[in-house]
């Protein structure tokens, strides 16, 4: 249902509020560019220090400049299930076509509770949903075994597999096999697991590069495996250096270094270290993208 180049976009601030103009234009350049689709209220759009009142917002602010021209995946994610369950209700009702959902956070559930959990919010809400395993960030693993039971629930249509293990990602391949896709949540395995059966990638990359991560993806499907390959080890370097700190802190400065919205962030996130943020520009200048 949901596949290709979808970008997990920045949340641009102005002293502190959500600037809403900035955002619009940074969705036009998704969708002029070549996006599949928009996550906004991510990992990448800080939507942990997000209002609800500012989530809501958001999503509707890229609903509204997309204007059914791409799908608009939202994340909806939570460590209270109650409060996922009314954060995706308000997500349909927006007019979103998708949720993205985060594994609960610091609870460190059990991989009962974390069935019971999704299929709690996927009973509640008839939307299509996207699981969302990070353990890197959450503390938690969605091991395969369960991801296959929730892949019998017909509002469960797609994982972001972002455990940077392939290993993990071809066994919920092999479980799943056509009931779940599977998304790269890695910039820098991308290729590996659509070669595996994947369906695409949710990109940090695609925020400052979404015609090069779209064409990568268009290229493999194609068939065009040398082409593939070549965008595959091109996008490598300015991949890696998105993560040069926590995520979206190094993305958003190169967004603002393009120009295209301020790099403030809200605490506890702090500005990008100055010796990372040199490497970050000199990486950006190979690129030519400043």
């Amino acid at each position: 249902m949901f596949h290709g180049s979808i970008v997990a976009i920045v949340t641009p601030f102005n002293n502190h509020a959500v600037d809403e103009e900035k955002l619009r234009e940074l969705v036009e350049f998704q969708i002029e560019n070549g996006t599949d689709a928009i996550v906004p209220c991510g990992t990448t759009g800080e939507s942990s220090t997000l209002s609800y009142e500012e989530h809501d917002r958001v999503i509707q602010i890229v609903v509204e400049q997309v204007n059914k021209r791409v799908p608009v995946i939202a994340g909806t994610g939570s460590n209270s299930t109650h409060e996922a369950i009314e954060i995706t209700k308000h997500a349909k009702e927006l007019g979103a076509d998708g949720a993205l959902l985060v594994t609960p956070y610091y609870n460190k559930p059990s991989q009962e509770g974390l069935y019971r959990h999704y299929k709690a919010v996927a009973d509640a809400v008839a939307l299509p949903q996207i699981l969302y395993n990070v353990p890197g960030r959450t503390g938690v693993n969605l091991l395969p075994e369960t991801v296959a039971r929730l892949a019998e629930h017909q509002n469960i249509v797609a994982i972001k597999e972002a455990t940077g293990s392939l290993q993990q990602a071809s066994e919920v391949l092999a479980l799943c096999g056509d009931k779940l896709d599977v998304l790269s949540g890695d910039d820098f395995i991308t290729l590996p697991i659509m070669a595996a059966g994947g369906k695409g990638v949710i990109s940090v990359t695609a925020n400052i590069m979404p015609k090069e991560v779209a064409s990568l993806v268009d290229a493999f499907n194609a068939g065009n495996m040398e082409e593939a390959r070549r965008l595959h080890l091109y996008l490598l370097k300015i991949s890696n250096a998105m993560f040069i700190e926590s995520n979206p802190v190094p993305v958003k400065t190169a967004v603002s270094l393009m120009g295209k919205c301020s790099d403030e962030v809200r605490l506890p996130l702090a500005p990008l270290m100055e010796a990372n943020k040199a490497k970050l520009v000199a990486i950006m200048k190979e690129y030519k993208l400043i």
